[in-house]
Formats: C-alpha cells, sequence, structure tokens
C-alpha cells in the first residue's frame, strides 16, 4: 500500500548516488515482483483443480495453458514496448502527457490487433495438435478448452499494457493488489465451475476456462477503472481520443516490440522444447522436470520484476541523456538481480529435498525415482540461477536504451543453438538422460547471460547511448 500512498518521482534530475538509484528501482520493482509471483499462484490455482479431472483432461490443459501462455508471453512483450519508449518520453519532459497518452493508445491498438490474430490461430489448435502427432483425444479436450480460453486473448494483452503504464506513471503497486484479487477470484471460480459447488454445474476443464475467462475481464476493467480515477494517473487522460491513430508511434512500438516478443518464444521456446525432450525418455523423467521447473520459474519471477523495473529506469534516464544515471540504473538492476538469485541458489543446492516435498511426498516409496530425479535436476537449475538472473535483468536494462534486435540474435544463438543443442548433445549422445538436458538449458542461459551483460558493460563503444544533453 506504501507504493500507492506515495508514488516516486518520475523525472527531474538522476539520483544523487548509487543508494539513492538502488533505492528507487527495488521502491519501483518490489511490487512488480509481488504481482508476478501472485500471477504463478493463479496458474498453479488452475492446475491444482484441473489435475483431479483425470490424465485425459489433466494432458489438455496443460498443452492448452502451454499453447496460450507461449502466446500472451510474446505478445506481452511486443506490447509492453511502450514502457520504453514512455520512460524515455517522461525522463526527457517532466509532464509529456501528450506522448504517453499516445504510446498507450497505440500499445492497446496492437494489443487487439494481435491479439484477434492469435484468437484465429488457437481456434484451429485441435487440427494444429493433430498434426503435430498429439493423442485424438487430448487433441479433441485441448480444442474444446482453447475454444474458450482464447477470448481471454485481448483482455489480458490489454491488462498487460495497463499494469506496464501504470508502473512506469510510478504507481506499481496497483499490480499486487489486481493480481491477488485475480487469484481469489480464480480460485473461487474453480471451486464453482470445475466440480459444481454452491448449485454451480459441475463443467470440468471448460469450468476451468470459464473461470480463467471471468477473472481475466475483471482484471482488465480494474486496470481500466485504476488507469481513470487514480489522482496520480487519471490527469494522463489515457482513454482520451482513443479513436485517433498515430501510425509513427504505433511503428514504433512495433519495430521495438516485434523482437522482444521473438526473444520471449524463443526463450519460453526451449524449456518447452526440453519438456518434449524428457518426453522421449519416459514419463516419470517428465515429472520430475515439471517440479524442478517449477521451482526454477518461481524463483525466476525476482529478477523478471527487477529487469521490468531496469527498462523503466534505464529508459528514464535514456530520455533524460544522462550517461552516468544509465550506468547507474543498469549496473544497480543487474547486481541487484543476480544478488537475489545467489540466494534462491544456495537455498536449492542446501536443501532440495526439502523443496521437492512442497510438491510431492518425498518418503511415498511409489515416487522415489521421480524424487531423486528432480533433486538432480535442481542441482543443475542451483548453478544457472545467476546466469538465468543476470540475462533477465541485463535484457530488460538493454530495452530500456531501446535496444531489443542484437539481443534477440543472442537469445537465438544462446538458447537454440548453444542451449538445444547441448542437451541433446548431453541427453541423448553422451547418454546423461535428463541431467543432460538440464545441463543444454545451464549452457543456453549462461551463454546469454554473458553476451548480454558484455554488451550492456559495452554499450558506449557500440553506441547505444544517446548523445549528451
Amino acid at each position: 500500500m506504501s507504493a500507492l500512498a506515495a508514488p516516486m518521482p518520475l523525472a527531474g534530475p538522476a539520483p544523487a548516488s548509487t543508494r539513492a538509484e538502488l533505492w528507487a528501482l527495488l521502491r519501483l520493482s518490489g511490487p512488480l515482483v509481488g504481482a508476478n509471483l501472485l500471477q504463478m499462484g493463479v496458474y498453479a490455482v488452475d492446475v491444482m483443480f484441473v489435475a483431479r479431472l483425470g490424465a485425459i483432461d489433466f494432458a489438455a490443459a496443460t498443452l492448452g495453458v502451454f499453447l496460450f501462455s507461449l502466446i500472451m508471453w510474446a505478445m506481452i512483450g511486443f506490447t509492453g514496448a511502450c514502457a520504453p519508449i514512455i520512460a524515455a518520453e517522461l525522463g526527457a519532459r517532466a509532464h509529456a502527457v501528450r506522448q504517453v497518452r499516445r504510446s498507450f493508445r497505440m500499445a492497446m491498438w496492437l494489443g487487439l490487433i494481435s491479439g484477434l490474430f492469435f484468437m484465429v490461430v488457437l481456434a484451429f489448435s485441435r487440427e494444429i495438435l493433430l498434426l503435430l502427432g498429439q493423442d485424438p483425444r487430448v487433441a479433441a479436450r485441448t480444442g474444446a478448452f482453447l475454444d474458450i480460453l482464447l477470448f481471454i486473448m485481448v483482455p489480458n494483452i490489454w491488462a498487460g499494457v495497463m499494469r506496464t503504464v501504470a508502473a512506469a506513471l510510478g504507481r506499481p503497486g496497483w499490480a499486487i493488489l489486481v493480481t491477488a484479487g485475480a487469484l481469489g477470484m480464480g480460485a473461487l471460480g474453480n471451486w464453482l465451475l470445475v466440480f459444481g459447488h454452491a448449485g454451480f454445474p459441475a463443467l470440468g476443464l471448460e469450468g476451468s476456462a470459464i473461470a480463467s475467462l471471468v477473472t481475466a475481464l475483471a482484471m482488465m476493467l480494474a486496470y481500466a477503472a485504476i488507469l481513470a480515477f487514480d489522482g496520480k494517473l487519471r490527469r494522463y487522460r489515457l482513454f482520451g481520443k482513443w479513436w485517433l491513430p498515430h501510425w509513427q508511434r504505433m511503428g514504433e512500438i512495433a519495430r521495438l516490440g516485434a523482437p522482444i516478443a521473438l526473444t520471449f518464444t524463443l526463450e519460453g521456446g526451449l524449456f518447452g522444447g526440453a519438456a518434449f525432450l524428457m518426453g522421449l525418455i519416459g514419463v516419470t523423467e517428465v515429472a520430475a522436470h515439471a517440479i524442478a521447473l517449477n521451482i526454477a520459474a518461481l524463483a525466476f519471477q525476482v529478477p523478471f520484476g527487477i529487469a521490468q523495473a531496469a527498462t523503466i529506469r534505464v529508459g528514464m534516464a535514456y530520455g533524460a541523456r544522462n550517461r552516468v544515471w544509465i550506468g547507474r540504473a543498469g549496473w544497480a538492476s543487474i547486481v541487484t538481480g543476480t544478488g537475489f538469485m545467489v540466494l534462491t541458489a544456495t537455498t536449492i543446492w542446501l536443501a532440495p529435498k526439502l523443496i521437492v516435498g512442497i510438491y510431492v511426498n518425498v518418503d511415498d516409496p511409489a515416487r522415489a525415482r521421480e524424487v531423486a530425479l528432480a533433486i538432480q535436476y535442481l542441482a543443475v537449475a542451483a548453478m544457472f540461477q545467476l546466469f538465468d538472473g543476470a540475462q533477465a535483468v541485463a535484457a530488460g536494462a538493454l530495452r530500456g536504451l531501446q535496444d531489443t534486435r542484437i539481443p534477440m540474435v543472442v537469445a537465438a544463438f544462446g538458447y537454440w543453438v548453444a542451449g538445444f543443442g547441448t542437451a541433446i548433445l548431453f541427453g541423448f549422445h553422451l547418454h546423461w538422460e535428463g541431467v543432460g538436458i538440464w545441463v543444454g538449458l545451464a549452457v543456453g542461459l549462461a551463454v546469454v547471460s554473458v553476451l548480454l551483460v558484455a554488451r550492456w558493460a559495452m554499450r558506449e563503444r557500440l553506441g547505444l547511448l544517446p548523445a549528451a544533453r
């Protein structure tokens, strides 16, 4: 709530010290990290209910959520490119109301256009899965699930844009409140509609999709109300002149956002591809992989939130053309994100069995091999935690410099040449199986991390900095 009561200054002179910049970063990133963790809870609630429906429906939900999330992840990166543009405008001009409104409006337009396109794609999900050789029963149930879930696409994209803009304008605390409300609403909706409680029909998998749809619409309306009525945000009149296009700004967002979207897709696809490789080894390996990956993904939400804040802080310094501030904001973010992952790596390394025990009964003899494999995978995950944090925050800092194309190329090489190639080599040719696949993930993250941090360190030599004011 303090983030709502005391908005941070958005423009003006740069922080006078690294300590001041670090404090500004933490005030911005804290609510974003909290919202990211709560969003993981929203997904977990859906899984908890659907897992009870049986193997076919659970497999259908897993496939459907993977396809939907991969697209949604990319679209949030695509439209979220408005954040560094808005931050730069605010860094250059403290009262850039018209420019902020223009960027917001065009990001929402792009969200609508791209969302409608991918709704059509998801409408053919059953046919797509059959072409990929999936079980016809699973493909049919996935199609029915996504026939409802696809209507979430535009509301989710719009909610993401509004959340991003609210954070860039100094109100990140709203993200925690809205996401916490979504968590509660999603749990209630699943309870009412999946198995049928309080007089509601038991709709099973479709009930979970309907609950997600209602939750997404509520989140979108909540953010719209915040932007319209919050005392600090309403002066931007973000919904004013909604019908007016500004093609140049739309082009700027699209050019900046398309590489971000592809980068997110490449990263998400790597972990999806790893799950596919695990499926070639065995069912137990897939289950152990899912547990270890969920733990790693939970830890990743912290540096990801810091990366979102880094984009805004570096973007403001970029707009102000203050090279000292740019360096201070970027390095403070990278050190903070990587430093946190030291803690998660240490925790995972020292107590893997305790952490796995949150997901499964580690004393159950029937799951002994699954637990043992998950612990082995977590040992590798502990080693790549630092790389995962560094690459996420370095990418966020570079986005603040509006540098997205080369980081996309780095992601393509690091994740799919170095990472996926190593996973195949170690997993199958050297017969390390699941551990070898996780070594591939570690190599991919390490390569991307080293290259992105090096690019940030050489930002001046590479001509990424603005001319000094």
